[in-house]
């Protein structure tokens, strides 16, 4: 069962219909949208401040969430995906965007609507991602911008499948 735990007088809220793998760390001011999956060894840790997930978001295996005391907080819309092993750290993620494998997300960028951020790419702090567009890099740079329609479509296939794998471990 996942660890889910209050800190500081905050309990986290968990929507209807989210997955929580058995060892997804949840922690303090963490307010989670209905039809989402938290994967294997994640961890949202809002001790310090807040963290919002809107809905249909999958948060995959390794991935940290965190913030800065008083200072930032993680926003994440609805249909976003984020890869395995990503670090998201007091940023805002806009609705239907990927963040890919291994990604690095300082406090304050901005993930635009429909964006793809490629693996392995650290957005640095204070960073604007375009709506529809990909960046990747180290730093990460604009690449190119993306068909809005296309960009939507393969973001939410991704997390439409994300809800179906999730419904495998809810059946065991």
């Amino acid at each position: 069962m996942a660890l889910v735990k209050g800190v500081r007088g905050f309990i986290p809220e968990i929507g209807e219909n989210t997955y929580l793998a058995d060892n997804a760390t949840i922690i303090g001011d963490v307010v989670i949208g209905k039809d989402c999956s938290i994967w294997f060894n994640a961890v949202l840790r809002g001790d310090v401040n807040s963290i919002r997930i809107g809905d249909r978001v999958n948060i995959q295996d390794g991935t940290v969430l965190h913030t800065l005391y008083q200072k930032s907080v993680v926003e994440i819309g609805d249909d976003v995906s984020v890869g395995h092993n990503v670090v998201i750290h007091g940023a805002k993620i806009e609705n239907g965007a990927l963040i890919g494998m291994g990604s690095i997300i300082l406090d304050h960028a901005v993930i635009g609507e429909g964006a793809i951020v490629a693996a392995g790419s650290v957005i640095l702090s204070g960073t604007q991602v375009e709506p529809g567009s990909i960046y990747a890099g180290v730093p990460a740079k604009f690449v190119k911008k993306v068909d809005p329609d296309q960009a939507k479509e393969i973001n939410q296939k991704i997390a439409k499948n994300y809800l179906m794998y999730s419904g495998w471990f809810k059946e065991e």
